[in-house]
């Protein structure tokens, strides 16, 4: 064979390596023994499933102080692995109230029933159809979790996740759902000039603009919306006591430290169950528990 011939036949192979590299690929199954998973990108590449190892203790009896919102995730989900109607969940309110924890501990309760979690960062949700499809034929339920999502104007993965709620992903696979949660009820930045585009009707009552539509739109298409609010103090010291409680402080232990859960809820602005839980775990540590 010609020398040359073959020089330019090496070099068309490489060529059509390198090309081959940048394409999109289909997603590689992942390890179908783990329970949860997370989606990543890195660096722009092909995404790819990292099965997570260590999973969260937490259990929906860990929980206090928010029975009504457990309650209704609670029964969602039970619906989801029982093979019933159940709804995309968005979780809203106030940070550390428990949003999170509340779906580990969801996952927690039902994995041995079927229930799997894959965790998708929102700049990836723009590859959510391709999740959804290669879970499509697997026997599990599968929640795909987006936590502290919100979006900025414009993003992409904003018109990916609404699209898909519009139903495609409930239509199409009924073994998926999204839990969503959030500190912004409506997911995108609301503005003071976007009250301008409110317009009043020849009945005197005032509508939403086009802007106020489009912003309350995909909050609007997650069937089940859940609310979280700020604990009083009595509230965040049941919470403090109950973690107390789980690290092996009795009943006189955990009235002792009342007082530094308060002192250390206020150097820290906020009473809520993530306070309670990091005041607990240093409380329990000082003193020889846990």
């Amino acid at each position: 064979m010609n020398p040359t011939f073959e020089h330019l036949l090496a070099r068309a192979e490489q060529l059509i390596t390198r090309i081959e590299a940048v394409l999109p690929q289909p997603l590689a199954a992942p390890d179908w023994d783990a329970v949860a998973w997370r989606y990543r990108k890195r660096g722009g590449r092909q995404g790819v499933w990292e099965a997570v190892r260590h999973l969260s203790v937490m259990r929906l009896d860990d929980l206090q102080e928010i029975d009504g919102q457990k309650e209704k995730i609670r029964r969602n989900t039970e619906q989801f692995v029982d093979g019933k109607p159940a709804n995309n969940v968005l979780l809203t309110g106030a940070r550390g109230t428990g949003k999170s924890s509340l779906i580990k501990a969801c996952l927690n309760a039902y994995a041995p029933r079927g229930l799997r979690l894959i965790e998708v960062d929102k700049g990836d949700l723009t590859d959510l159809p391709d999740i959804v499809e290669l879970v499509s034929t697997r026997p599990e339920k599968f929640v795909v979790f987006c936590d502290d999502l919100s979006f900025e104007d414009g993003e992409p993965g904003y018109k990916a996740l609404k699209s898909i709620l519009d139903g495609s992903v409930a239509a199409a696979t009924p073994n998926v759902l999204i839990y969503a949660t959030s500190n912004r009820r409506h997911l995108l930045p609301e503005h003071m000039k976007d009250n301008l585009t409110y317009t009043r009707g020849e009945d005197g009552e005032i509508h939403p603009g086009e802007v106020v539509e489009e912003k309350i739109s995909l909050s609007e298409r997650f069937g089940l919306w859940v609310s979280f609010y700020p604990f009083s103090q009595e509230e965040y010291l049941t919470i403090a006591g109950q973690w107390l409680s789980s690290f092996g402080l009795n009943a006189e232990q955990i009235a002792a430290a009342r007082a530094e859960a308060l002192v250390w809820a206020l150097e820290r602005g906020s009473r809520s169950g993530r306070v309670a839980y990091q005041f607990a775990r240093d409380y329990a540590g000082r003193h020889g528990h846990g």
